[in-house]
């Protein structure tokens, strides 16, 4: 999957392409390369930020404190990297929650 990579120390990177104010956070699929996330939050404050590292945490089942925003504060696009996890791992909970959305 092109939105996902590995860094030289084996933490998972994931490219996002986020949409803010949306009725609800969710995976919504592959956009240009990325994996895009529609989350609630708005883009003011670091709330938007907030709650992709949430959800993402939720979704890839590992603490908040494992996922990080590497680059992007600002920006719709974003590079997220997530320890305590493969890229095997990580790959295969996010299909499964994409699967989840679309038979919704």
């Amino acid at each position: 999957m092109p939105y996902l990579t590995l860094s030289s120390d084996a933490t998972v990177l994931l490219r996002l392409h986020v949409q803010p104010k949306a009725s609800k956070s969710r995976l919504i699929g592959l956009h240009d390369s990325c994996l895009k996330l529609a989350v609630a939050a708005p883009p003011v404050e670091g709330k938007a930020n907030k709650e992709v590292v949430k959800f993402l945490a939720a979704v890839l089942g590992v603490p908040a404190r494992d996922v990080t925003v590497k680059s992007g504060l600002q920006a719709r696009r974003k590079v997220v990297a997530v320890k305590a996890l493969t890229g095997i791992e990580a790959r295969t909970r996010i299909e499964r929650s994409l699967a989840s959305t679309n038979e919704k």
